[in-house]
């Protein structure tokens, strides 16, 4: 089985909201686990990826590419034909977005080693913050009953997500894989609520097993095989 690394870095705050907010604090919490770590969930993740990857199938279609039924041969055997039985869900899971092992394994021992100081809530409030809005009305003012609180995930936190393949694939199979999930992750730009209204704003970059950076070498296999 192949292995690869999606990490990324918040341009902007971001919400990767868990559809439920706290009462008497705010009306949309951000995913979060035991120790206060926010994640964005691998479900999510591959649905925005599978999003990217659909958008680069419509331009090569749209352009009447020769190499557009190659691409989609190797979109549906990393993420599966949307529809089908079992058998066909395609061959990449996509771990949880957490942040860095490194980071999270030293704050677990702050926990442990200063447990009245270093806790969920310390740890959550440390890497996020809260942001108001409200709605205004046609005079310009503020839309009573409106006020909403929504916790953000504040900007430059990096995450790192496992991507693994759960079969072996042929050398010129892993080549357009990589190339694809390498394109994929350069589209890739925003993840979260309101990420449709310019939120969540992110960088990303696509890791082999080695920790080593592939996506400019990957992307350009991809724009190689576009150009032929």
């Amino acid at each position: 089985m192949s292995k690869f690394y999606l990490k990324f870095t918040l341009d902007s705050d971001a919400t990767f909201g868990r559809g439920e907010g706290v009462a008497g604090l705010v009306d949309e919490e951000v995913e979060h686990d035991e120790f206060g770590f926010p994640y964005l969930r691998g479900r999510t993740l591959k649905g925005l990826l599978v999003e990217e990857v659909a958008n680069l199938l419509f331009a090569l279609k749209k352009q009447g590419s020769d190499h557009y039924d190659k691409f989609t041969s190797a979109a549906n055997t990393l993420f599966g034909v949307s529809g089908t039985i079992s058998e066909d869900t395609g061959i990449l899971r996509v771990g949880d977005a957490r942040l860095p092992k490194p980071l999270r394994d030293m704050i677990r021992y702050q926990t442990h080693k200063h447990p009245k100081d270093v806790n969920r809530t310390s740890v959550l409030e440390s890497l996020t913050d809260i942001r108001r809005q409200t709605a205004l009305d046609e005079t310009g003012r503020p839309d009573e009953g409106s006020l909403r609180s929504m916790r953000v995930i504040l900007r430059q936190t990096p995450f790192e997500a496992t991507l693994q393949l759960t079969r072996t694939l042929e050398d010129t199979d892993m080549n357009l894989a990589q190339a694809l999930l390498s394109a994929a992750t350069l589209a890739f730009r925003r993840a979260g609520t309101g990420r449709n209204r310019g939120r969540g704003a992110l960088t990303a970059h696509l890791l082999d097993e080695t920790h080593t950076d592939i996506t400019e070498k990957a992307f350009n296999l991809f724009q190689k095989e576009v150009a032929q």
